[in-house]
């Protein structure tokens, strides 16, 4: 029943032109998928490409490039002696091997890390491991590849057993609105997944078909507030530029989807806290979750290097479509009632604005994302009232020669996300982003955030310094992580215990670096997390800061794409 609804959407979506080849480039490729970004900053590549539609589809951006040897200066190998391409004797079929990619994460205390993916939010060691094969017919394209996770999960300190019962209360005050657990069961997890799979038919400039590929929405590169690769992909149905659609008053890209989302099966806690005999967690039913979504961007003519954009996300229970309305629930604002069963809609929806601003000649870029969630208000009153459930990213990224006859660069790259409640009567009332009483998984997908991976009520602020070359990168990150500051202030604001602020401070040493068929990459990040689930080693107040409970979390990151 699920893809017959869904299949009623592509009929409407289907217009067409031309043939033309699309290979898509997996959100997240290590190494490649930034080197298209940078050598845009260079002024080295396609500079009429938002960035802020993927994936991408590398032949657009550089006819002449290959998906996964973007830099023509690097000699191709073939260390395995394995024949990777296939064509019929007519030659109409044609066959592609795609790269194996095994990645690994360590994390020694407890869960960190987001924009991965398959993988999930574990203490111990996790690999992820993919392999696939592309194929072509006519307008008719194929990506067949799957990914499989092993996790180890093991258990860990979670929400500390020294918090009042009546803080426990208020957690799953929230937590019971969203699908984000803090541990995914217990015992190893194995999961196996189509991955960044699809099958499309492609036409010119535009490509409609049916894909598992994880999407990014927005100019963000650390976080995005409608769509990245912190959760698993879904399926969905697709219709989509494949590269900037040129018209008398500039270039388009744009996304329409209509999708399914499912439920992780696993409580916020492990185990279940209990309130007067009455077990805190409000059960979620299994239900799968309809999720329609279109993002447009612009790039006026005039202004040579602008890119404005508009993204919105709309989310409601299978059970409940029933009209057309329903399905494409698109340009029109969440309507509020008064009945006390229904208090806002069957619905969530997501919306932001955004722009990037790129600078070929300065080698530079500055990018802004502003969003609301479950808007309500008519236009003059978000002009009058621009800070009710906003949440915004903005970063600036800057290349520097650094030894021009070596094609040797220096990066710097700040970005700053919030997603903190600006509104006290938002906070009391459990409005935040992603967390819903009307669809009480949460804007999620099995069990991870769909957009900015740090999750609800929190903020970010990450600096990022690198030496690059080609496809090699050599950083330092630094970055400042404050979890759920809306519960925060939800939980302990009477106690007036402003000591409990849970922030991580984190430095990380990261590489990527490319080797006749590999790419290599690698990450020691330490974090120190301050206030570890807002806990104190002993109930009551910490005015002077001495019952703080601070642990370190070492994460390692290793993986290699192997190209052939």
């Amino acid at each position: 029943m699920k893809i017959i609804k869904l299949t009623i959407i592509g009929v409407l979506l289907v217009f067409i032109q031309a043939q033309i080849h699309a290979q898509s480039l997996p959100v997240g490729t290590t190494a490649v998928e930034d080197y298209y970004r940078r050598a845009q900053l260079l002024g080295a590549t396609d500079t009429t490409v938002s960035f802020m539609v993927r994936p991408l589809f590398p032949n657009y951006i550089d006819k002449k490039a290959d998906a996964f040897y973007p830099d023509s200066t690097e000699k191709r190998y073939n260390v395995m002696n394995a024949t990777s391409s296939w064509q019929s004797k007519d030659g109409k079929l044609k066959a592609s091997l795609l790269p194996l990619t095994i990645q690994t994460q360590f994390n020694s205390d407890h869960p960190y890390g987001w924009n991965d993916g398959l993988m999930i939010p574990a203490k111990g060691s996790q690999t992820l491991i993919s392999l696939g094969i592309f194929a072509k017919y006519g307008l008719l394209t194929v990506q067949f590849r799957p990914e499989l996770v092993i996790a180890e999960n093991s258990n860990f300190e979670n929400f500390n057993k020294n918090h009042y019962d009546v803080i426990f209360a208020r957690y799953y005050d929230i937590y019971n609105n969203i699908d984000l657990p803090v541990q995914f069961g217990t015992g190893s997890y194995n999961r196996i997944s189509w991955g960044q799979s699809s099958i499309r038919l492609n036409f010119k400039s535009l490509s409609f078909g049916l894909s598992t590929e994880n999407l990014w929405w927005g100019p963000g590169i650390r976080n995005s507030l409608l769509m990245s690769n912190s959760a698993p992909g879904f399926p969905h149905l697709t219709l989509n530029t494949l590269h900037p659609v040129q018209t008398p008053i500039g270039s388009f890209e744009g996304q329409l989807i209509a999708g399914a989302l499912n439920n992780s099966g696993f409580p916020p806690l492990e185990p279940d806290h209990y309130y007067f005999g009455t077990d805190l967690y409000v059960r979620k039913q299994n239900e799968w979750r309809y999720l329609a979504g279109i993002i447009i961007t612009w790039q006026p003519k005039w202004v040579p290097g602008l890119f404005l954009g508009f993204d919105q996300s709309s989310q409601t229970y299978g059970k409940n479509l029933s009209s057309i309305r329903d399905y494409l629930p698109l340009f029109s604002p969440v309507k509020q009632t008064n009945a006390p069963d229904n208090p806002i809609s069957k619905s969530d929806q997501l919306s932001s604005v955004f722009m990037r601003w790129l600078w070929p000649q300065e080698h530079a870029e500055i990018y802004f994302e502003y969003g609301q969630y479950n808007n309500t208000q008519d236009f003059l009153q978000q002009l009058l009232t621009p800070n009710n459930s906003r949440a915004y990213i903005f970063g600036i990224r800057k290349i520097l020669p650094f030894n021009h006859s070596h094609d040797e660069n220096i990066m710097i790259s700040v970005e700053a996300t919030q997603l903190q409640e600006t509104s006290v009567n938002d906070i009391l009332n459990r409005k935040e982003w992603y967390v819903s009483q009307n669809i009480r998984q949460g804007y999620t997908n099995m069990g991870e955030v769909l957009g900015a991976g740090i999750g609800p009520g929190a903020n970010l602020q990450s600096v990022d310094v690198s030496w690059i070359k080609g496809l090699k990168k050599i950083g330092l990150q630094i970055e400042r992580y404050v979890h759920n500051n809306d519960f925060y202030y939800y939980a302990f604001a009477d106690s007036k215990d402003y000591t409990r602020h849970w922030v991580d401070m984190s430095l990380a040493f990261n590489g990527e670096w490319n080797y006749k068929n590999f790419v290599f990459n690698a990450k020691l990040q330490g974090i120190q997390s301050l206030d570890y689930q807002w806990a104190l080693k002993q109930p009551g107040d910490d005015i002077t800061f001495a019952n703080q409970v601070s642990k370190f979390n070492l994460q390692i990151q290793t993986g290699v794409n192997y190209r052939f």
